[in-house]
């Protein structure tokens, strides 16, 4: 599981920040940095300056930040991550105005799902950003429609024992795991309650483009505040995203696949 440690550096915070919108979303300008994370020019070309330092960035001859050599992701993979991320944000708020609570799209990443996308609920007290976490997929709201849609043998492989070699205590019952997912496709979404991070709850719903689910949306909140008389609502909300979303993509991609 993970939380917040309370005695987290914003310093340190701002940097990973940062670290991940140059891996996810490309190259960024001194003043879109600073806009981004809510800090001064001075303090974005302080934090910019220590990741080029330190390889995680680099400066290009326009004068903007591009991904370092240590976070650079293979070629056309953050073309296609960024174009879903900017898809996605606006369906993202509508999503948080109907629901009230924090919104989120991720990817499968492995066995893992990574989060590239959050708008976050109004309410004093929510689930804040996730972008650019990352967290074993087979626990995840999101994660599961993913796995649920993959053909039978790569889900074998991904669970495949040679896999988890030096890490066999996290890897799950792939039994249980099977008919968890088929669960999962019945119903069409999948529900997380504390089991990747504690006081969380999250619903989630695969996000389709032509025949894969290569993504998927979510809708975290404080568990305290999950009642299953609200599961109806959140779920259909889910489905009006996902379905404004993949509308959205391929409109944008002209009916090309992108992913994978």
């Amino acid at each position: 599981m993970k939380n917040k440690p309370h005695y987290a550096l914003q310093s340190v915070d701002h940097a990973l920040q940062l670290a991940v919108i140059l891996q996810v979303e490309g190259p960024q300008t001194v003043t879109e940095v600073a806009r981004r994370l809510d800090v001064a020019r001075s303090t974005a070309h302080r934090l910019l300056s220590m990741l080029v330092y330190r390889d995680f960035a680099r400066q290009g001859p326009d004068r903007r930040y591009y991904p370092g050599p240590v976070i650079s992701l293979e070629a056309g993979g953050s073309d296609h991550t960024a174009v879903l991320r900017e898809v996605s944000m606006p369906h993202l708020q509508v999503l948080v105005d109907r629901v009230g609570e924090t919104a989120n799209v991720l990817v499968l990443a492995g066995d893992y799902v990574r989060f590239i996308a959050s708008v976050e609920s109004p309410q004093a007290f929510r689930v804040g950003s996730r972008e650019g976490m990352v967290f074993p997929a087979h626990l995840t709201s999101g994660g599961k429609p993913m796995l649920a849609d993959l053909p039978a043998d790569a889900r074998a492989e991904l669970y495949a024992p040679e896999r988890w070699e030096g890490r066999e205590d996290e890897r799950p019952d792939v039994d249980a795991l099977e008919r968890e997912l088929e669960v999962v496709r019945r119903r069409g979404f999948a529900i997380n309650r504390d089991r990747t991070e504690t006081g969380v709850t999250a619903i989630g719903r695969g996000l389709r483009v032509g025949e894969q689910t290569s993504a998927a949306v979510t809708v975290s909140m404080p568990t305290v505040r999950f009642q299953e008389d609200r599961l109806v609502d959140v779920v259909s909300a889910l489905a009006l995203a996902t379905r404004d979303i993949e509308h959205d993509l391929e409109a944008r991609l002209h009916g090309e696949r992108w992913w994978g």
